[in-house]
């Protein structure tokens, strides 16, 4: 540890008290984006953080979108790395409300278990997570008077609704916002002692396919047999999307799917990921996917297709001896590597419309698309940021993949030409989404702590 980090943290461990009461004043206010009726809540939050950067000396604004506004500011070192911070400061809602054990938007500091949480909505996401980063530039602020790095802030006030915004933002801002590398703070712990760098994230594609047959229902008495049943289609077409051994079926789907690097895959053993556990949890017991590959290897590297819903006939109480005229499904696919869900797409379509007889036809609906995203970890931030997480946390630092999908990190790639480090605090049993979020106040030290030492590591790699 150098002289210059110990001070910082010292102060940290010092400001915690004071920290907390700023995280609390954060998360008081109801910031819900998708609820029009708290539009001057979300507005208040931007101003709040604007205050907050200024007295802090950063040249803070809020910028105008044509929803809600983001939070920009500028400063930090006029020489040397420069990164963009990004998170949002949005919470989603808090329905049902009756399911929480306190209002959701007055913070309450717990004893559980596991330890001291604070309990509030956006407490995990992503306020809180937010907040261990602004709370380390204070902290560096106070004891060196400037920061290491040059830095900007971008805080998001739709994340929560769909980021109808944040392209076109992104877009017209492209020269301000663009720096050598991105920080996002909207991920979580891999485990409770184990820190980690997400690396790899899914893209997604969805379809949703109807087939249709008869020209309106059918008694089942009078016409099964003679006449086609859509639902008999569909579920054979669904069925034919994996082989026996758990691959996905489609024609090409697997040309631009990379293997994962030896040390990487080593790293990621070194995790002692228990795939019994892992599936235990939700009543499961064998790993469905492809045969020959590790659990975790399948969540975080590998590709899938996942029937997501299936309608057709009747489904209601009772029972109808029905010939449906139709049989819709609705179909996902997490993307890895460098396939591209546009040729992905139109291979599934082509798959699916090979499979439909004659007196049927088939209709599509897009649900989106989006290709996967991939840092260049040879960046030597990325290094330093391991080792710097190293030295805070129990066990050592990963670069980790994530089943799920970040759109930001793909934008702030395709957009503004830059790779991100993905690193979080956050715990998989915060709840976050659910009633009574919760963030570990071990995780919101160690969060603060972390981002100092990152700070600081990155400055000098």
């Amino acid at each position: 540890m150098t002289a210059t980090i110990t001070p910082v943290l010292d102060q940290i461990d010092r400001d915690l008290p004071q920290a907390l009461e700023r995280l609390s004043a954060l998360l008081r206010i109801p910031s819900i984006s998708t609820d029009p009726a708290h539009a001057g809540d979300v507005d208040k939050a931007a101003d709040w953080l604007v205050a907050e950067l200024n007295a802090l000396g950063f040249s803070a604004r809020k910028d105008a979108t044509s929803g809600h506004p983001m939070v920009v500011a500028q400063g930090g070192a006029a020489e040397g790395p420069h990164l963009l911070f990004y998170g949002h400061y949005d919470v989603q809602p808090v329905d049902p409300l009756d399911l929480w054990e306190s209002d959701p938007f007055d913070p309450q500091i717990q004893d559980t278990p596991k330890g001291r949480v604070i309990r509030a909505r956006g407490a995990s996401d992503d306020k809180g997570q937010l907040m261990t980063f602004v709370e380390a530039c204070r902290a560096w602020l106070a004891v060196h008077g400037s920061l290491p790095v040059k830095l900007t802030f971008c805080l998001e006030g739709e994340e929560e609704s769909g980021s109808p915004s944040l392209v076109p933002y992104l877009e017209a801002n492209r020269d301000a916002l663009r720096a050598d590398l991105a920080l996002i703070c909207d991920t979580g712990l891999f485990d409770a002692q184990t820190p980690g760098i997400t690396t790899m994230l899914r893209g997604l594609l969805g379809e949703e396919i109807t087939i249709h047959g008869p020209a309106r229902d059918l008694h089942s008495g009078s016409f099964g047999g003679a006449a086609m049943n859509p639902a008999r289609v569909l579920t054979r077409i669904l069925a034919d999307l994996h082989d026996d051994q758990g691959g996905v079926t489609v024609p090409g789907f697997y040309d631009d799917v990379p293997e994962i690097p030896d040390e990487l895959r080593a790293q990621w053993d070194g995790l002692g990921f228990d795939a019994d556990d892992f599936l235990g949890r939700v009543g499961l017991s064998v790993p469905a996917g492809e045969k020959g590959r590790t659990a975790l290897e399948m969540i975080w590297a590998r590709p899938t297709c996942e029937i997501n819903g299936m309608i057709s006939g009747y489904t209601g109480a009772g029972f109808k001896t029905v010939l449906p005229a139709q049989a819709s499904a609705k179909v996902s696919f997490r993307l890895v590597g460098q396939q591209d869900p546009h040729k992905l797409r139109k291979a599934f379509r082509e798959f699916v419309r090979a499979r439909v007889p004659a007196d049927c036809r088939v209709e599509f609906h897009d649900h989106g698309a989006s290709p996967a995203s991939v840092m260049e970890t040879s960046h030597p931030a990325f290094e330093a940021a391991r080792a710097a997480l190293t030295d805070e946390w129990p066990k050592p630092a990963a670069f980790v993949g994530a089943g799920g999908s970040i759109p930001i990190a793909g934008y702030f790639k395709s957009i503004l030409g830059m790779d991100s480090m993905l690193i979080g605090f956050a715990k998989d049993d915060d709840q976050i989404h659910s009633p009574n979020e919760k963030y570990d106040l071990d995780s919101f030290h160690r969060g603060i702590r972390s981002w100092a030492r990152i700070l600081d590591a990155v400055s000098k790699a």
